[in-house]
């Protein structure tokens, strides 16, 4: 097991009615900028919830931010943020809802140019205090320092890491993820599914404790996925896959091994140049990343077939085969499609365009191993078509 140092600042408070607990999280009188999406918490009963929470707060509302949240979108929130002197920040929704409140956190206090952070890898000294309550479990963004920011004017889709922009606190009642649409709900299961992937399907280090909570959640996603698509109203699917979805990128699972995070390195370009769904993004490149890599994954691809497959008869390449496949059936079956050839929007040449993408941003170095090149990337996607 590699050296490491944890430390995940973030409280939870999770199940029924836990939104009520925002009210003791700020100071008596605090200016909090609240952040949303399209409106779909003032249906869902959580605005309402929020609001009664934050009464004896100076609440400023900023509502539009979007999926893959826009990076012109956020500086008008920046902008509002700095002209009313907000001392907090309470994000409500989904990921990109999370993702975009901490950029705006990190931004307000910035001294140079906002789009530095993610283009430059500008370093962030401080960042305004957060909160969030999650509306839709996937990306793990309620407990964890990174955040991943679109910019459309440019066709770009980048992401950042901070210390300073870990939650202080988040709110995670899976009653308000009941109104999610099958699409968002399947997009949430994918998106977890490979989150742990990219710290497991790796390389061995002995780190025990991480493979064996890794395996427990990948066959938990697996079990309950279908089942809560199946039954949207369960409390206890739901509640579970909440939690999943929060470990699987709190950070915890990914600390003293080697992690890999090709596949979203490649699905955010396919999302900046086609739109397409970031969970969806990852189904279309990872059973083709772990066939092209198979020979660099293999102790690990054979442990994943047996532990979270049960596959132990047969030759070695023969259960790699089959995992890689179950792999992909397992999208298939929340509804995911995982062919490029499934999304009309992808254009002929796509393969080329993505590695020329990367190749033009330095990204030669991918991978646990650092041995995925951009040439590596295009053999994948021609592989995904």
């Amino acid at each position: 097991m590699e050296n490491f140092t944890y430390h995940n600042p973030t409280r939870i408070h999770f199940g029924r009615g836990q939104i009520a607990r925002i009210a003791g999280e700020f100071p008596q009188g605090a200016r909090v900028l609240l952040i949303a999406g399209g409106g779909s918490i003032k249906q869902n009963g959580v605005y309402a919830q929020v609001c009664e929470a934050l009464r004896a707060c100076t609440v400023v509302e900023f509502f539009g931010v979007e999926a893959n949240p826009d990076y012109d979108t956020l500086m008008k929130a920046v902008a509002l943020a700095r002209a009313e002197r907000v001392e907090w920040i309470l994000a409500v929704g989904g990921g990109s809802v999370l993702d975009g409140a901490k950029f705006v956190a990190a931004a307000v206090p910035f001294k140079g140019e906002p789009w530095d952070i993610l283009s430059k890898g500008a370093r962030i000294e401080s960042a305004l205090p957060l909160g969030t309550v999650l509306t839709l479990p996937a990306t793990g963004s309620e407990s964890n320092g990174a955040a991943v920011i679109s910019r459309r004017a440019l066709k770009e889709k980048l992401a950042f890491l901070s210390g300073h922009i870990f939650p202080r606190f988040s709110v995670l009642d899976p009653e308000t993820t009941f109104s999610l649409s099958p699409r968002q709900v399947a997009n949430g299961v994918g998106d977890a599914f490979c989150h742990v992937i990219e710290q497991y399907l790796t390389y061995p280090v002995h780190a025990e404790v991480q493979d064996r909570f890794a395996e427990a959640l990948l066959k938990i996603l697996v079990e309950i996925g279908p089942k809560t698509l199946a039954r949207p109203n369960d409390y206890d699917l739901r509640a579970n896959l909440v939690w999943t979805a929060t470990w699987a990128l709190n950070t915890a699972i990914g600390q003293g091994v080697p992690q890999d995070w090709t596949s979203h390195a490649v699905g955010h370009e396919l999302t900046a140049l086609y739109g397409i769904d970031h969970a969806r993004t990852l189904a279309i490149v990872l059973p083709s990343l772990m066939h092209v890599q198979r020979a660099q994954k293999r102790e690990k691809l054979l442990q994943y077939a047996e532990r979270v497959w049960g596959l132990r008869e047969g030759e070695p390449e023969a259960r790699i085969d089959a995992a890689i496949e179950r792999t992909r059936a397992f999208y298939e079956s929340i509804g995911i499609k995982t062919r490029l050839s499934d999304y009309p929007e992808v254009t002929p040449g796509t393969a080329a365009a993505v590695a020329a993408r990367l190749r033009a941003r330095g990204a030669s170095g991918m991978g646990e191993r650092g041995d995925i090149t951009p040439e590596v990337v295009e053999k994948i996607l021609t592989l995904a078509a």
